[in-house]
Parts: structure tokens; sequence; C-alpha cells
């Protein structure tokens, strides 16, 4: 898709479509007013009216929605540009001119990032598909009283919709063609952004000790991997780093603990917290951020097969200790137990924050709009809070109370993988706290997050939503660069 900002009086080419953005209760003349008059188009937010073009005007008119004028700040612009897209991709026009009531540089680069994000398809595999179920808009033109100045604002974005676009292609790749070596590799090309990127693979793992992520994928014909991406991009490159872990079980049968079979396709998602990670060091490279960070990507498959790990092995972590495994479908927090580990031993981070789709449980508790945050740092968590409010990625502080320890308490190992069913969420974060060794931290569980099927949000198609990657961006962006 190409993006461009033109003057609110540009001339329109041909083929052309306009989206006229407006507020609720706003008045409309002549024609404009007897149509909206004969519908039930208030401007809400996501309300779109077909509009009959006048003569010599554009070959389409819509009118979007906005909601209330007070409340026209980034996200609404977003959506506004999001939901133009999504009304007018199939109409058989190939541009797309947005007109915004607010024609401000940056309202006007939000609006283009809304489509950017908005018309991320994945379709690489599809061979048969009608014309008319096809996008057939190749340019979107964003109006503004500024657009030298949109243009200049827009770089950023830019980077930001190519990372989340890379981040979602990684999740919706099947598990027969991104498995962990795969993923590594795709990886591994980031380097081309300036990207540090280092592979280590099973028998460097075994050497440093990591039995814990090691028994996850046992059971697989695909070697795991220990993926650490670095961006140096401060001015003291020595300087204390700040890191990101992620959870890459590129797929998940659930091991001799078998998930059951409706449904089970769906866990070639179970990578998306490395996927957002890695869409993180793309944005962070693709802007130059002034920040230096380090990302760990845990990659393993988790199959039943005559060597896999069975439920009552004791495995020893890289820290030493040692885990009961209860349940081989308690993964994911294996595999982070090593990865934690590795990240502060040799990194020695001002903080780690790690996402995994890690519980079904954080579903039950949060619904499918918001993930959960666990933490031992009250600052990191509201820092992480403040970011997911401005970047529209909900994100809720759930608590760790002490007591519920004793539900990982095993009687032949230092812990056990799960603690049952009650506030199974939250017991999967304490035990990851066992492995952080008193380093600030933050767990998100973003099982709930990671893929919406269907998608109520304009800016996210239906399917791998790239989660993570706009409020982690925005988390070192406003704290951490120097």
């Amino acid at each position: 898709m190409e993006i461009e900002f033109v003057a609110a009086d540009a001339p329109l080419g041909a083929k052309t479509a306009v989206a006229r953005v407006v507020f609720e209760g706003g008045s409309y003349d002549g024609a404009l007013g007897r149509a909206v008059a004969a519908s039930r188009f208030t401007g809400a937010k996501g309300q779109t009216l077909d509009v009959l073009a006048p003569e010599g005007g554009p070959d389409r008119l819509v009118l979007v929605g906005a909601g209330k004028a007070d409340g026209f700040d980034a996200i609404a612009a977003e959506h506004a540009g999001a939901t133009a897209w999504k009304t007018l991709s199939v109409s058989g026009l190939e541009t797309l001119r947005i007109e915004l009531p607010n024609g401000s540089k940056d309202l006007a680069a939000r609006a283009a990032l809304g489509v950017r994000l908005a018309c991320y398809r994945f379709d690489k595999y599809r061979t048969k598909e009608a014309a008319d179920k096809k996008p057939s808009l190749t340019n979107a033109q964003v109006a503004t009283a500024e657009p030298d100045a949109a243009l200049a604002a827009f770089p950023p974005l830019a980077a930001l919709a190519d990372a989340v676009s890379f981040t979602r292609d990684l999740v919706s790749e099947p598990a027969n063609i991104l498995y962990p070596v795969e993923f590594a590799r795709r990886v591994k090309e980031l380097e081309r952004l300036g990207l540090e990127v280092e592979i280590l693979g099973e028998a460097e793992m075994a050497a440093l000790g990591m039995g814990s992520l090691l028994g996850v994928g046992q059971g697989s014909v695909r070697e795991s991997q220990l993926v650490v991406i670095k961006w140096m991009g401060a001015d003291d490159k020595s300087a204390q780093p700040v890191a990101f872990v992620g959870k890459g079980v590129c797929f998940d049968t659930g091991g001799i603990s078998i998930k059951p079979a409706d449904g089970m396709e769906d866990m070639k998602w179970d990578m998306g917290g490395a996927g957002a990670v890695t869409g993180l060091m793309h944005v962070l490279a693709g802007r130059k951020a002034k920040a230096n960070v380090i990302g760990i990507l845990g990659l393993v498959e988790n199959m039943p097969d005559g060597n896999a790990q069975r439920p009552g092995d004791v495995v020893t972590s890289m820290s030493g200790q040692t885990i009961e495994v209860i349940n081989t479908d308690a993964e994911g927090r294996l595999v982070l137990a090593d990865a934690l580990w590795y990240c502060q031993d040799r990194f020695k981070p001002k903080f780690m924050v790690d996402l995994a789709t890690l519980t079904g449980a954080i579903i039950i508790s949060l619904g499918n709009d918001y993930a959960g945050c666990f933490s031992n740092n009250d600052e990191l968590a509201a820092n992480l809070l403040d970011a997911a409010g401005k970047e529209g990625e909900p994100l809720w502080r759930m608590p760790m109370p002490a007591a519920y320890e004793k539900q990982i308490d095993s009687v032949i190992a230092d812990v056990k993988n799960t603690g049952g069913r009650p506030a199974g969420s939250i017991t999967a974060a304490l035990f990851l706290q066992r492995f952080v060794n008193n380093y600030p931290w933050a767990h998100l569980d973003i099982a709930s997050t990671a893929w919406k099927k269907p998608s109520t949000v304009p800016t996210i198609p239906d399917g791998a939503t790239g989660y993570g990657v706009r409020l982690l961006n925005r988390m070192v962006q406003d704290r951490y660069e120097g």
C-alpha cells in the first residue's frame, strides 16, 4: 500500500474514493444533509454511510464516523483511517482519499498508520480467490493542512507498521513451514536492519544446563533454538540494556498430556510471545531507537513421540532448580524459566519483560481483549500499563499473592510446573518469578490477545494481531531512550 499526504484541495485522480471523517452530532448541507437525514448515521465511532457522489467529484463518497470531537485522538484517527480502508478496499477503485476533520500532521500520520495496519493480509498460500474479494485499493492519500510535516512524521510509524506486519506473518505461518530453525533463520535475516543475531542450538543449550527448555522439545524431530537479538542504539553502547523474552512454542500439541483435537490447529500461534519480541526488535532497528535492548527467544515444538517428556519427570533448569513436570501441556513456563535465567545471567539488564501465550486461564479471567500483566516491580508495571493505554493494546495488572506459592510446591523437587486449575494464570506467573532472581520483571500473558477471530478492532484483521509490539515500542520510546 502506497501512502501519500496531500493538501486538502489537491485534485482528485481517476478511480478515487473519498472517505470523509466526521464527528458525532455534525450538521450537513444540501444533498449530504438529505442523505444523512434519510439514514441512521449519527457519526458514532465506526459508522459509515455511502453517499451519492456529486457530479465532478470522487467516484465514491463515504462518511466515516469518528465519535465525539473531543475524543479524536491518535487511536481514533487510526481507527478512522482503518475503517475507511475496510469499507472501500474491494470497491474496485484504486485510490482512497481520507479527509480528516482535524488536519494536523500527527493525526494525519496516525490515520495513515491505521490504513497500513488494516490492509494487512496473510494470503501467500491462496491460489484461487474471486476478483471481487481481492482488495483493489493500492494507494491511500491523507488530506492535511501540513502534508510535508505529516510525511516527515510518518517514518517511525511506517517502521512500526512494518514490524507489526512481520510479527503477524510469523504468527500466521503454519507449523510445517515455521518451526524453530526456520523461525531463527528469519530472525537472522533481520541483521539487514542493523540488529545482531546469535543462535544457540541444542548442544550449546545442553552445555549451559538448560534442561527445562530442552525437555519440552525432546519429543520433536525439530531442533530447539535459543535466539539472542541485540540492538545497541544508545550513545553509550556499554550502558545497561533492557531485555524482553518471548515464548516461542512453534506448535503445541500438549505433548504426552495431549490437547483435544478441536482447535489444536490454532496452536501454531503459541509462539506469539516470541513473535512480539521479534517485532519489537524490528521496529527499534527500523526507527533507530536510542536504547540498548536485548531480545531473547526460546523456540521449541511440543510433540508426543516416544522420546517425549512424561508427566512426573524431573528436569534441572539452568538456574540449578529442579522442576517436577506435572503436565507436559504447561510447557511455556519451562521454556521461559531457562530463557529468563540465561538473559539475566549473561546481560544483567535493568529489567526483564517476558511475553507468552501462557495460559487459557487468562482468557477466563479477562476475556479476549485484555492481556494480563504480572510484575514484581510497581514502576515497571506502571510503565507497561501507561504504554498499553496510549497504543490501544489493553493490559490489566493481576495479583501475585504469596499464599498461592504453595500450589506449586513439589514433594520431590524444588517446584512443580502447574498448581492446578485454581488461579492458573497466577500460579504460572509465580512459577516464573522463581527464575528471575529478584530482577525487576514483568510477565505479560497474551494468550487472550495474540489471535483474534473475529476481530472487533478496525486496525486488526481476523487472525494474528501482533499484540505487544506497539506497547513495548512505546514504553521503550517514552521511558528508556536517552
